[in-house]
């Protein structure tokens, strides 16, 4: 991989990663429910669930994930679902933070993860963008090992910058309604976010 060609990737990624769409919310809302560090393993996830679509493209796996596809249906509705359990406990969370933090915390690293992959692989943004747009922007044909290994480091990077500042602000906007009253408030607007998360999924 050439330094301009990685640099071409990095944009388009950063651009892409940035619009608002399911996972961006699901980041947001679990972020302003149980903080940035809580929800790092949701942005593992949705990085992992990149670097599969990347290569399904690099490898020229489109064929078999187009053959897979109810399967990916079947985990884009799994994500739904899961998106959907989360938005009725943040919804109907305590006031206090630290009890929000109790009751999430055991669940949190494995599903929180699951999820996070879950939401990515069923995205129709992220499979147009790696199966339709990155063909165009890379020479897949050229891509080797180390090609491959230099594109799953940048989209890891570039997904850490972008989803990571999202979860980064909401977690800092969550600190600041610390009030019993502001916190319901909260727990509210995250549960209806993860919510439209979750539909979103569903309806893609």
């Amino acid at each position: 991989m050439t330094f301009a060609a990685l640099l071409t990737f990095s944009a388009a990624l950063f651009v892409a990663a940035a619009t608002p769409g399911p996972g961006v919310a699901a980041i947001v809302a679990r972020a302003l429910g149980v903080g940035l560090r809580a929800t790092l393993p949701m942005v593992a996830g949705l990085i992992l669930g990149d670097v599969v679509w990347l290569a399904c493209a690099a490898f020229g796996l489109a064929v078999l994930a187009a053959t897979f596809g109810t399967v990916f249906l079947v985990v884009k509705y799994v994500g739904a679902a899961y998106l959907l359990y989360l938005a009725v406990k943040l919804w109907r969370a305590p006031a206090s933070a630290d009890a929000v933090a109790a009751e999430a915390r055991p669940m949190l690293a494995a599903r929180s993860f699951l999820a996070g992959l879950a939401v990515t692989i069923g995205n129709p943004k992220a499979m147009v963008f790696y199966l339709a747009l990155l063909p165009a922007i890379v020479d897949l044909g050229q891509v080797d090992a180390l090609g491959f290994a230099e594109l799953a480091l940048a989209t890891a990077l570039v997904l850490v910058a972008v989803i990571g500042g999202y979860a980064a602000l909401a977690s800092r906007a969550r600190a600041w309604l610390v009030s019993p009253r502001g916190r319901r408030l909260l727990n509210r607007i995250s549960g209806a976010t993860m919510g439209a998360a979750a539909a979103g999924v569903a309806a893609s």
